[in-house]
């Protein structure tokens, strides 16, 4: 086991990271920029290293940096947590050429899933099952348009190299095609600096099932069950849940057991998340995450699994001690992402927080780094943090989640509580008739009123 690690992430993945290293004995390191002096992973390591100014580029994706941090403090292993370079298979060579521990899995496969292109073919030849679409990246639009009629429009033209929604855009006609690639490049060269884009079968009304795995690079890997993650706006997910509604126990073992067999074939190692548009009964693939999820902890509470703990353990080469009968399903989880934003514009809202109040009691988890009198820099993601409820069941679970809600106080910045406490008290979402699109369609026709 390591004897010291550095945590290369902010706010509460760096908080979540930093209590399961404690509790298996190992010594922390927090690095941070100049704006997160005051972070509470900061206050709490055990020891902590300055590494640039606020601008990511300069601190937290700043690889010397970095590795003059664990220069200085001795740190054998580095957890990159989500974000930043935690998909970063370059960063993973680096590490692994000065003798440091990257905590999550191979570079290769961070490679081949960082590539949406290479995903898919893997994802085809590991037996999972894909959405009907080109076999690579489309060139030119002619052979666009060929490949746009024989799988049926709509279509979905997607970045190679993308994420977050960014370089994605439908073509429901054939007159929309050529716009819709025109514009999609564009977005991918901008954002990603490639241009490559490949095309997908748009389906109408999916939802987002994603499965959670563990593998310890030795051929033994196992699955933790699914999340719906299909309440998003923009692509980006804002509440996730398991076991999905829309799901049986008979179709959660199967794909579960594809996704784990591919990964026993791939020798992957560490934590990843395979995830599928699902409707009418099938999967289809759309990419794979070789890191921690922002949405973790829904799996956690209906498992009783430590993922995090999992991954520290596999990267300081332990066997994977986890066999899928030891997994137990018990009862429902939902999560919310607060984050700093007004509730129905989604304008951002940094500032200081002038009264903290989380919410407490039986089944009600808050994984957050903020505190009373805490000041949430402009310069990164808005995450305040994450309410995680479980219950016996799905409508205990709701429950809950309503109850935590109405107690759960951010004083001083907007947050996105108000939606939430609208979303819970839904129909749809009561009933979990929901999909993709259907947060984007409630917000579109007034369901937070004028804001």
């Amino acid at each position: 086991m390591f004897d010291k690690i550095l945590i290369a992430n902010r706010g509460e993945i760096a908080l979540r990271i930093l209590r399961a290293a404690k509790e298996l004995g190992i010594q922390t390191v927090a690095v941070h920029s100049t704006a997160d002096r005051d972070a509470m992973h900061v206050k709490l390591a055990d020891e902590s290293v300055c590494i640039g100014p606020p601008a990511a580029r300069d601190s937290y994706l700043n690889i010397p940096a970095l590795l003059a941090a664990c220069e200085i403090t001795g740190a054998e292993a580095i957890h990159p947590g989500y974000g930043f370079l935690s998909e970063n298979a370059r960063f993973a060579e680096i590490l692994a050429e000065h003798n440091i521990a990257f905590i999550g899995p191979k570079a290769e496969h961070i490679r081949i899933m960082g590539d949406k292109i290479e995903a898919k073919r893997t994802a085809k030849r590991l037996g999972i099952p894909c959405v009907p679409g080109s076999e690579g990246g489309v060139t030119d639009d002619d052979e666009a348009m060929r490949i746009a009629k024989d799988i049926g429009f709509p279509v979905l033209v997607k970045a190679a190299a993308g994420g977050g929604g960014r370089g994605m855009k439908v073509a429901r006609t054939a007159a929309d095609l050529s716009a819709a690639l025109s514009t999609a490049r564009a977005e991918a060269k901008a954002a990603f600096g490639d241009d490559a884009v490949y095309l997908e079968k748009y389906l109408e009304k999916p939802r987002h099932i994603e499965i959670q795995v563990l593998g310890d690079g030795r051929g033994n890997a196992i699955h933790l069950g699914e999340r719906d993650c299909s309440l998003q706006r923009r692509h980006q997910k804002v509440l996730e849940e398991s076991p999905s509604p829309a799901l049986n126990a008979e179709q959660r073992n199967r794909i579960g057991e594809i996704v784990a067999q591919a990964m026993r074939d791939m020798a992957y190692s560490g934590a990843g998340t395979v995830e599928f548009l699902y409707e009418d009964g099938e999967f289809y693939f759309i990419e794979m995450n070789t890191r921690i999820q922002v949405e973790h902890p829904v799996t956690e509470m209906i498992t009783g699994i430590d993922l995090v703990v999992e991954q520290i353990k596999i990267a300081a080469g332990s066997p994977l001690t986890l066999t899928q009968a030891d997994v137990n399903f018990s009862g429902h989880a939902i999560e919310c992402r607060v984050n700093a934003e007004h509730p129905s514009t989604f304008r951002p809202s940094p500032g200081k927080i002038s009264y903290f109040h989380p919410p407490g009691g039986l089944g009600v988890r808050v994984d957050s780094a903020v505190y009373q009198g805490y000041t949430i820099p402009p310069n990164y993601d808005s995450l305040v943090g994450k309410l995680i409820v479980h219950g016996r069941n799905r409508n205990e679970a709701l429950m809950r989640l309503r109850r935590s809600l109405d107690e759960f106080i951010v004083d001083g910045i907007e947050t996105t509580i108000p939606l939430f406490r609208t979303l819970v008290r839904n129909t749809d979402v009561q009933n979990g008739a929901y999909d993709i699109h259907w947060l984007e369609k409630f917000l579109a026709t007034g369901g937070m009123g004028e804001g």
